[in-house]
């Protein structure tokens, strides 16, 4: 058994030094992984990795739900984490209140409008829920993959799975998001 999965074995089971343990051992895997989502962010996002990695964390070990029976179970749990916050933060910004409709500008270029960051996430979250509720296989596979920067392998094992059928997964998935962004798209601007 890892270190990792011995401290969250601990954590399971309500020792309350282990999450103190817990996070030296995957912080620089979580800031990594948190750096490689929001470089994927449109440029002017307030949120930085380092705060994603900690309200993810936090989210983690306060949570209601800590039964993680692997270090890949974890790091899936770290990943819809991080999903999570980055969702919520696109929503909260299309607030009228924070914002609403009202679209950045680059100083540099001031005749040209920069369009809100949040549409293509929140574009995107709204097919991964529809893909969750027919497979959710495959919807973990693109969280994993998407939102915690995984590789095909790494998500793979994480999954319990082979890489042919992560690769599969994965080429399904897209291809079914893809389809589905579109139609809402067109649906939107009919």
């Amino acid at each position: 058994m890892s270190g990792v999965t011995r401290i969250l074995t601990a954590i399971e089971q309500g020792d309350a030094n282990a999450a103190e343990k817990l996070l030296p051992l995957v912080y620089q895997e979580l800031r990594r992984l948190a750096a490689q989502k929001m470089s994927q962010e449109q440029p002017g996002q307030t949120l930085q990795a380092t705060a994603l990695v900690h309200e993810a964390y936090i989210r983690l070990v306060e949570g209601q739900n800590q039964s993680w029976n692997s270090r890949g179970h974890f790091f899936k749990a770290a990943a819809e984490a991080m999903r999570r916050i980055l969702v919520e933060k696109a929503r909260r910004k299309q607030r009228l209140r924070h914002g609403g409709q009202h679209h950045r500008l680059d100083m540099e270029k001031v005749d040209c409008p920069v369009d809100p960051p949040s549409d293509e996430l929140l574009a995107l979250d709204d097919a991964i829920a529809k893909l969750s509720e027919q497979e959710p296989l495959k919807a973990n596979l693109v969280k994993l993959r998407y939102f915690a920067g995984l590789t095909s392998e790494q998500a793979a094992e994480a999954m319990n799975i082979s890489k042919a059928t992560a690769d599969r997964y994965w080429a399904y998935a897209r291809a079914w998001l893809l389809n589905e962004i579109r139609e809402s798209r067109n649906t939107k601007h009919l």
